[in-house]
């Protein structure tokens, strides 16, 4: 017998179950799908719980800024190009969905090396054994050359390489965000942090037209966050530092210069949950008015989903989903 005393199951007070508050039901459960079912079909399938449910309702809000016509920004770091994912928010921009994009130097540099090279991304433990890593001639001529063009001194860094890209018609133009977006007259700006990109260790590289044509470029940004308000929506696309800062520094200014900017919706996607996006982007902006997501995936299963999403409900606006 134990010398311990133990406590008495017989006097525990059960409840049951059909009185008790549950918070899922069978009306929420999942429903199989066949082959060649259409998307609308396979989307609403969806279990209506936890991150599909926030799906959901970021889709709505999504559409709804749309109609209202406020802002749908979208903040993305590099991986989502380095992952193949240009031609989904190509056709975004196109669609009328995005009315702004943030991105880091290494967004524009795979942006600029997928549009005329075709390929991107290279091989860093081997390059970096002999110092090769870096080192590609052509990307840094066109960006280090692109921001010291004496006619680009007034222009942001995202403007001056979407002007270029859309003057130089590369071979693959057509997949270019910057180019694009220049096109159709929708703000992509560029938020460098000198160092971190591989065409600063160029000769090329002027420290005083990157810092310029990138601080107009946070000037740009910071006016576009500032219509947010009221029916807005930002989207974080994989940038775990410095584009939560960015956001975070825009909105002071914002809130600063135009007054109250609350009521918009922020979302983070990236295939793990970092410190910056969580309070930088999805808590502490909307704490006084608003709605934050945060969604764990990665970006080549997540972002097509969220643009099929997108496209599906807007065809069909006034339709249940």
């Amino acid at each position: 017998m134990s010398r311990y005393d133990e406590i008495d199951l017989k006097k525990v007070k059960t409840v049951s179950v059909q009185g008790r508050k549950s918070k899922v039901g069978i009306a929420q459960a999942a429903r199989a799908v066949q082959p060649g079912c259409r998307i609308d079909t396979f989307l609403d399938a969806f279990p209506d719980v936890l991150a599909s449910r926030d799906l959901r309702a970021l889709v709505r809000k999504v559409v709804k800024a749309v109609e209202l016509q406020k802002p749908v920004l979208v903040m993305m770091g590099a991986h989502v190009i380095k992952v193949g994912l240009s031609p989904i928010i190509v056709d975004l921009i196109e669609s009328g969905l995005i009315q702004g994009i943030a991105m880091n130097g290494a967004g524009a540099i795979h942006d600029v090396e997928m549009t005329y090279f075709g390929k991107t991304s290279e091989d860093v433990p081997e390059f970096l054994k002999d110092g090769r890593f870096g080192m590609g001639r052509e990307t840094a001529e066109i960006l280090n050359g692109t921001v010291s063009r004496p006619q680009n001194k007034e222009l942001g860094f995202g403007e001056a390489l979407g002007k270029r890209i859309v003057h130089d018609r590369p071979p693959h133009g057509d997949l270019s965000i910057l180019g694009r977006a220049y096109d159709l007259g929708i703000p992509v700006t560029v938020h460098v942090a000198i160092g971190t990109d591989i065409v600063h260790q160029h000769p090329t590289a002027r420290g005083a037209d990157i810092g310029e044509l990138t601080l107009r470029d946070f000037r740009i940004f910071s006016n576009l966050v500032s219509q947010i308000g009221e029916g807005g929506v930002l989207l974080l696309f994989g940038s775990a530092v410095v584009l939560p800062e960015v956001f975070l520094k825009a909105l002071t200014v914002a809130r600063n210069v135009k007054g109250k900017v609350k009521n918009f919706t922020t979302a983070s996607f990236d295939m793990i949950r970092h410190y910056r996006p969580d309070v930088n982007v999805v808590r502490r902006p909307t704490q006084d008015g608003g709605e934050g997501f945060q969604f764990v995936g990665h970006h080549e299963i997540m972002i097509p989903l969220l643009a099929i999403a997108l496209k599906s409900k807007m065809s069909k606006k006034g339709d249940t989903f």
